[in-house]
């Protein structure tokens, strides 16, 4: 059945993400001073090309993201479709893996990403049992639509498409989640990251990533002053007070964790700290203070 997970990743196996970086690696000869980057890895059947490629000196890397190292195939209930996303959630055997591979010195996996892919809860098609453990209601809609060759209402569509992982949108919401994310799921590991690891592979590697390590990444003189203050030690159950992106559906409500962001700071100006008013966003009055980077590369 649609709403049966296992169909879902069935349709979606590991070959469709080798196939695709073996297409990239026979081109990358056409421009062998071309710096090429996979994203969303989430398969350890392409980790072998990866570090085959890098060995013949091909210029690639790779990222994972929070979601493949911490949740599992087996975990995710028929019809949860919070847990849709592509490539998929692979089994357990697969994550530990991935973290087999991020343990490493030489780990072709040099990032690890959110892929923050939020959307109304509508979208999400959540079958009532689960949309109301997150506390969202159902959205009533008068437009119609064709379903299967029959004129429907929105509303009765959406009713037949409930917890159909393929009509679903397909992406996790994240982000602000991320470090509790990684942090919780190493504390489970051999070999746990340290803080260091951590810098390494959200901070510095990124910015590297991007070619912004002569700004971010890293706390030196002539930086800009990006701090986090993490909190390793509190313990938190995420709810929907905590998800502070707007739409409050994602696979870790209800999920234990440990480690939590206490405040954040950019170019030296605080603009988070928890407990505070408007969802702990400080400064310019709670509105963003962010600011494009664009700069001249060569290429």
């Amino acid at each position: 059945p649609l709403t049966s997970y296992s169909t879902f990743l069935s349709s979606r196996p590991p070959a469709f993400e080798t196939y695709a970086i073996e297409e990239i690696l026979s081109l990358s000869h056409l421009a062998p001073d071309l710096q090429l980057h996979i994203v969303h890895l989430s398969a350890i059947e392409a980790i072998p090309l990866l570090r085959a490629a890098r060995e013949r000196g091909v210029k690639i890397t790779a990222e994972t993201c929070f979601h493949y190292l911490a949740l599992a195939s087996e975990e995710v209930q028929d019809g949860d479709t919070r847990h849709k996303c592509c490539p998929p959630i692979r089994s357990s055997i697969n994550r530990d893996g991935l973290w087999s591979e991020l343990a490493k010195p030489d780990s072709v996996l040099q990032t690890i990403v959110s892929d923050h892919s939020p959307c109304t809860p509508e979208l999400k098609l959540l079958p009532e049992t689960i949309s109301h453990r997150c506390g969202e209601s159902g959205v009533a809609h008068g437009d119609v639509k064709l379903v299967n060759g029959e004129v429907i209402s929105a509303a009765q569509a959406e009713e037949k498409e409930k917890g159909d992982f393929f009509a679903s949108w397909g992406g996790i919401s994240s982000v602000g989640l991320g470090l509790p994310i990684l942090w919780t799921s190493s504390l489970s590991r051999p070999a746990p990251l340290s803080i260091l690891d951590v810098v390494r592979l959200c901070a510095l590697n990124t910015a590297a990533q991007v070619g912004l390590s002569h700004r971010k990444g890293a706390l030196r003189p002539g930086m800009d002053a990006d701090v986090c203050v993490f909190d390793d030690a509190a313990e938190w159950v995420v709810g929907r007070e905590s998800l502070l992106f707007r739409n409050k559906v994602s696979p870790y409500q209800g999920r234990q964790m440990r480690g939590v962001v206490r405040e954040t700071w950019v170019r030296g100006n605080k603009v988070f700290e928890r407990g505070m008013a408007n969802g702990g966003f400080v400064g310019k009055g709670g509105l963003p203070t962010g600011r494009l980077l664009l700069e001249r590369r060569k290429v």
